[in-house]
């Protein structure tokens, strides 16, 4: 007992070692090419560096109008550069508080209380959202692919890694639908998964009850259900939503793309959206923040899977990677800081 006690309490410590331990079986596996990549670095177009920020401009607009366009099915109208900041502060969150996005989630709930908008129906919204994100981005695998195909790119190992991302994305899209498509079901999955939390949750409380009210989560799951059922009553409504979802997607990819450019190179547009799809999928299960290390290795070798250099694509990953964090965490932290100072004053206006 002793000794599962002190698993539960070590588990993140025994996941980030694992983690650890294959990013340095990483390293050595590559350290003949390390050389290369340092040097690589430092022979960079600043210029073209820069085209980052107006990239990842458009990618938060889309992503602000993929958020207004979802609530505005509800009848709410929500300002434009509100819905921008609440992007770039969940951005923030994801990155800082490594949980495959449900601690983005929960977040986004009490970022938009008021103005109607009840913790069911942004949470709807936000699941909306990357179910359409998920989505969305099958567009841009078969268009990968047909990129790779036409310089003969293409090999068993790519097929396969395209294959199975796109049945997780139509298997889980399909798995949410039939589930929160019906109140019996999600009362009876979730009722199911928060007991089986608060199980888990035993050990650590120690003998101070449930963690999670079950009859209260079961109300909220419900609540959830009659929200999800009114968005996609027409389901002619969400072609708006989803253009913007892919547009969301192509810029962030565009935003890799960026970087080879500064690097002097042009590459296959394919290799990168499917490096970027598998690495980030990858760190939706991540325990460390922003899914580092993980991130880059797995991109790295897509990419060298693809025909590009390991000496050109890790330099490149980590570049981008150092950007991502300069250009979007900043603003990210700025959004929140001021929501939280918000929160904690009830009478001032929330930004």
């Amino acid at each position: 007992m002793a000794e599962t006690s002190f698993l539960a309490r070590r588990w993140k410590l025994i996941v980030n070692l694992i983690t650890l331990a294959a990013l340095v079986f990483l390293v050595v596996a590559i350290r003949g090419q390390l050389a290369d990549t340092f040097e690589n670095l430092f022979k960079v177009h600043a210029w073209a560096l820069l085209l980052i920020i107006p990239v990842e401009f458009l990618n938060y607009d889309a992503q602000a109008r993929l958020y207004k366009s979802l609530f505005a099915i509800t009848e709410n109208n929500l300002g434009y550069w509100r819905l921008y900041a609440a992007s770039l502060e969940l951005n923030f969150i994801n990155n800082v508080f490594p949980s495959g996005g449900v601690t983005g989630i929960s977040y986004f709930g009490v970022r938009m209380r008021g103005a109607d908008i009840t913790g069911a129906k942004a949470t709807v919204v936000q699941l909306l959202k990357l179910v359409l994100l998920f989505l969305s981005f099958e567009v841009l695998i078969v268009f990968g692919l047909f990129c790779l195909a036409i310089e003969g790119r293409m090999n068993s190992l790519i097929l396969l890694v395209a294959g199975m991302l796109t049945t997780v994305l139509v298997i889980g899209t399909a798995g949410f639908a039939y589930i929160i498509g019906s109140e019996r079901r999600i009362a009876g999955f979730f009722t199911w998964a928060t007991r089986a939390l608060n199980r888990f949750l035993a050990g650590f409380r120690r003998g101070r009850g449930d963690a999670i009210n079950v009859e209260r989560a079961r109300a909220v799951f419900e609540d959830l259900h009659r929200n999800y059922m009114f968005i996609q009553s027409d389901k002619r409504k969400l072609r708006a939503p989803f253009v913007w979802a892919l547009l969301a997607n192509f810029w962030e990819v565009v935003a890799v793309y960026v970087v080879y450019l500064a690097f002097g190179h042009l590459v296959n547009f394919g290799a990168v959206i499917l490096a970027y799809a598998v690495a980030n999928f990858a760190g939706l299960v991540s325990v460390l923040p922003g899914g580092v290390g993980i991130y880059e290795g797995l991109m790295t070798l897509v990419l060298t899977a693809t025909g590009v250099p390991s000496r050109l694509s890790l330099p490149v990953t980590v570049m981008y990677r150092v950007l991502n964090t300069l250009v979007q965490l900043p603003p990210g932290y700025y959004f929140y800081h001021q929501t939280l100072n918000a929160v904690r004053k009830p009478g001032e206006e929330r930004a």
